[in-house]
């Protein structure tokens, strides 16, 4: 018996029976947390579509790694190579398992013939990701890891709400996400120890003591 397709994302969920079925025929491809799904400079594969888990986009100049973005389910990535040509700009990396669509130029005008919305729901994702990494940009440039340290602790723990979590899968990784790397990241979060900001009630995990000074911290008007 073969195994039942993956469903797409919730977020193509609305799109016409037609332009639902281009897409769940074409090729799915799984990757293991880790695993790269290609590297800058390689050649495109398709357009991919993430059906689930989470991918990073990463470069690496001068040999230290930071990362651009990260997307989930309904993200579409490569765009750059599929539709301007030339290599993968950066590398992207499954941070958990990851299944995605890769589709042809043909599958993509006839998933875009079928249901016109799906080229202004793709342009809207990318548009996203475009605000996204340049505000990312403005805080690496106008603020100091401290602070983007506090932003990325309050963001957790609003998520979590109010119980412990984890940074990222690494402290290698969370230290991309901050554009900084992994000796000055283990240093701050020493420093928030001792200043009684946070504490770690499990390996990798952490807690928030004093949300309202690490939002002064983060520089929050008002705060």
């Amino acid at each position: 018996m073969s195994a039942t397709p993956e469903p797409l994302s919730v977020s193509l969920a609305a799109l016409s029976p037609a332009a639902r079925r281009v897409l769940s025929a074409s090729p799915r491809r799984r990757f293991r947390a880790g695993e790269t799904l290609w590297t800058a400079g390689a050649e495109p594969r398709g357009l991919f579509v993430v059906l689930s888990g989470r991918v990073r986009i990463v470069r690496a100049p001068r040999g230290r790694q930071y990362a651009i973005h990260t997307e989930g389910a309904g993200a579409t990535l490569g765009e750059v190579p599929f539709f301007a040509g030339g290599g993968y700009p950066a590398t992207a990396i499954a941070t958990e398992p990851t299944t995605c669509l890769v589709l042809d130029r043909r599958t993509v005008a006839r998933a875009i013939a079928a249901d016109p919305e799906l080229a202004f729901h793709w342009l809207g994702r990318l548009a996203e990701r475009v605000r996204t990494v340049i505000e990312r940009l403005d805080r690496q440039t106008a603020s100091t890891v401290e602070q983007r340290l506090a932003t990325l602790l309050l963001a957790r723990h609003a998520a979590a709400r109010g119980a412990s979590f984890a940074l990222a899968s690494t402290q290698a990784e969370a230290a991309e996400e901050l554009g900084t790397v992994r000796e000055v990241l283990v240093r701050t979060l020493r420093r928030f120890r001792e200043l009684r900001l946070v504490d770690t009630p499990a390996r990798g995990r952490y807690r928030l003591l004093d949300v309202a000074r690490m939002k002064r911290l983060e520089g929050r008007p008002g705060a």
